[in-house]
């Protein structure tokens, strides 16, 4: 090897080495995240990784085995921000039995669940992408996110037996819509209640955006009033994305999704996909309390 090859190699091993050693240079206090969780993870460009792999899942996608790097591996970050405190973001992967329980437990320790969405067609078992975020101290964040990880990959409650189907009209829509405070539509068994969000003034290349182009929030009621299932959506700003979820959760219906409908529009708006089962009265008082909170939140900080 000429002199010049044997600087240049001289060289390359040197960099090599101060970015090996600059990976491990973790901050006592990321250190201590990682003891706190239980989990291994790796500090590089100033972010603690952490790793949260569904190693214990055996996933197929259309019939396939699909190995757990091939989109299962779950994971948490934290990075230094404004006024000394930690962001802490992350994307876990969760079975549907693990979605309600795993948010309730963030949400009850002071974290968002900023998005909810799939990946995947025909997986099995079927597979959640949940995001969160949160503010503060280390140790804190990593005190206040251990109680949903401790959730992930617990065995699921067994699934309930198939109910027979309802009667044409079981229901009593006028009762909903007194508590809702909106009135609604009978559509079959299906009572339907429709609410616009008229004080959100969208326009998309000068059109107005109103409830019938899909600025919305709804809510369908079917079975009996003792025994009722709803689904519905969710328009929110995304100031209200927390306390409407919360204010579900709280009332026992589970968030099914979170995402947007539209692009290029403002302000944005942002759509959450909810399901429940229980008596009618109930339900419908659950949806009033994320109603209620529309239009009446403040931007977060």
């Amino acid at each position: 090897m000429t002199a010049l090859g044997r600087t240049a190699a001289t060289c390359l091993v040197a960099l090599a080495s101060t970015g090996t050693a600059a990976a491990q240079e973790m901050p006592p206090a990321y250190t201590s995240v990682l003891t706190a969780l239980a989990r291994t993870g790796d500090f590089k460009d100033g972010v603690l990784k952490v790793n949260v792999p569904r190693s214990d899942l055996h996933v197929t996608i259309a019939g396939r085995p699909a190995p757990t790097p091939f989109g299962f591996g779950g994971w948490l970050a934290m990075t230094s921000g404004d006024g000394g405190q930690e962001v802490l973001m992350g994307d876990l992967v969760l079975t549907e039995d693990e979605v309600s329980p795993v948010m309730s437990a963030l949400l009850e320790n002071g974290l968002e669940v900023t998005a909810l969405h799939n990946h995947f067609f025909w997986e099995q078992p079927r597979i959640f992408y949940m995001h969160v975020h949160g503010m503060g101290d280390a140790a804190d964040l990593a005190r206040r996110v251990a109680p949903a990880l401790r959730l992930i990959g617990k065995p699921a409650a067994p699934a309930r037996a198939a109910q027979p189907a309802p009667a044409a009209v079981a229901i009593d829509g006028a009762a909903l819509a007194a508590i809702v405070g909106h009135p609604g539509e009978q559509n079959g068994p299906v009572y339907k209640i429709t609410i616009g969000r008229a004080d959100i003034a969208m326009r998309e290349h000068g059109a107005a955006i109103n409830a019938r182009m899909g600025l919305n929030t709804w809510a369908a009621f079917a079975g009996t009033d003792a025994d009722a299932m709803v689904a519905g959506d969710v328009a929110m700003l995304e100031s209200e994305v927390t306390s409407v979820v919360k204010a579900l959760r709280a009332a026992g219906l589970h968030v099914v999704a979170m995402h947007h409908h539209m692009i290029g529009v403002q302000p944005a708006v942002i759509f959450l996909h909810y399901y429940g089962t229980g008596p009618a009265t109930k339900l419908a008082t659950g949806v009033r309390a994320a109603v209620d909170l529309l239009g009446k939140a403040r931007p977060r900080n």
